[in-house]
């Protein structure tokens, strides 16, 4: 394994690897066809985060908007032979900086329920007791509110 580079995927050709890593990552791990997989809000208002090892897409993200304060973060994949290495807290803490840089307040994300803890670390928490069902998974909804963490950052520095 190399060194990871952070892109922000915002030309084709940078967003079909985090189409790669979407189709080995969750598609053919849990037998999820292209139609089921790629939806609506794969679209040219999406914003995609991939990391590289080396030249090679491993890990992804996208965020669309909800409304002007707040975004859906999804399909955020690591390939699994780099699971367990801090990649998919990299790539949720790349798409937060972007979403910040962009004037969004609010991040909501249908996190798997085997994944909140994971989310849960990065400062998200279910503020509702929804659960959405997406295809074979069971998923929570959860939310961050990334403004008040702006503005604190903020206070400090003052």
């Amino acid at each position: 394994m190399g060194q990871f580079q952070i892109i922000r995927a915002t030309e084709l050709w940078q967003q079909t690897g985090a189409y790669y890593v979407r189709i080995q990552g969750m598609g053919r791990q849990h037998n999820i066809s292209l139609r089921e997989e790629f939806d609506e809000h794969d679209g040219p208002d999406t914003k995609y985060i991939v990391i590289l090892d080396g030249l090679f897409p491993i890990a992804t993200a996208r965020f669309y908007e909800l409304d002007d304060k707040t975004v859906m973060i999804g399909r955020v994949v690591v390939l699994p032979e780099y699971r367990g290495k801090g990649l998919g807290s990299m790539t949720i803490k790349a798409a937060e900086e972007w979403i910040r840089e962009l004037g969004y307040r609010h991040i909501r994300i249908d996190a798997r329920d085997v994944a909140v803890g994971f989310y849960e670390k990065l400062g998200f928490s279910a503020r509702e007791p929804l659960t959405v069902e997406w295809g074979n998974f069971r998923c929570i909804r959860m939310e961050k509110d990334i403004f008040s963490q702006t503005r604190a950052i903020y206070e400090r520095k003052a």
